[in-house]
């Protein structure tokens, strides 16, 4: 079974709340997840949140939406994710994706996962040789990869940002990664700030009323209208 683990907390230190702040009327996080079960590799989507009160509507709204839930410690990112792995196993694969990337695209994670799948690496992503904007994040392991960076992982970072342990352990671990042709490295398509939620509102605005399914090609083609205007 492929599992994604879909990561989200209220308390972003640039922009709290931003996970449910709305776009067209539904939260983000709730937009998230409506491309997210689109994916053709995911047999299961997990949202990841914290303990902590400040994130009870946002597990409240997910399990609304019939999507399972874990909540763990809010500061150990690492053992939450692999909480939720365990909890919601057996998993032979994990995704990891994050709810600051809200325009995930489908076919971009399932390019991902086979890839993952079809080299038999231990950890797969489009994140190290970057060819793909910045909010198509894509991070595929193996549950036993995961394992190992729980148990092993003792830097701060590596705690919080899960797969460092992974990457900077190249001897260890068959690595393998996803790029594209075209260089789109340098686009941001993320949500940090007032400013990238307010381009990722207007995405969705002006594609998802004909094209629910939009993705890459129609985002940079709308991006590169609205340079030329």
């Amino acid at each position: 079974m492929i599992i994604a683990i879909l990561q989200a907390r209220m308390s972003s230190s640039r922009l709290p709340g931003k996970v449910m702040k709305p776009i067209l009327g539904m939260p983000m996080i709730g937009r998230h997840v409506e491309r997210l079960n689109r994916c053709d590799s995911l047999d299961r989507i997990v949202v990841a949140t914290s303990r902590d009160p400040s994130d009870d509507p946002l597990a409240a709204y997910a399990e609304s939406l019939g999507v399972r839930v874990f909540r763990g410690a809010l500061e150990d990112v690492l053992g939450r994710f692999q909480g939720a792995a365990l909890a919601n196993g057996p998993a032979a694969h994990v995704v990891r994706l994050t709810a600051d990337c809200p325009l995930a695209d489908p076919t971009v994670i399932d390019a991902c996962v086979w890839r993952h799948v079809e080299t038999g690496a231990d950890y797969t992503s489009n994140t190290i040789e970057r060819t793909y904007p910045d909010g198509l994040d894509v991070e595929v392991m193996t549950m036993e990869a995961l394992k190992v960076m729980q148990a092993e992982a003792r830097d701060a970072y590596e705690r919080e940002h899960v797969t460092p342990f992974l990457y900077r352990h190249p001897e260890r671990f068959r690595i393998a990664q996803l790029t594209q042709a075209r260089q789109l490295s340098d686009r941001r398509w993320t949500v940090d700030t007032a400013e990238d939620f307010e381009f990722v509102s207007r995405v969705f605005y002006m594609l998802y009323p004909t094209n629910p399914a939009f993705g890459q090609a129609e985002i940079e083609a709308l991006a590169i209208q609205r340079l030329a205007a």
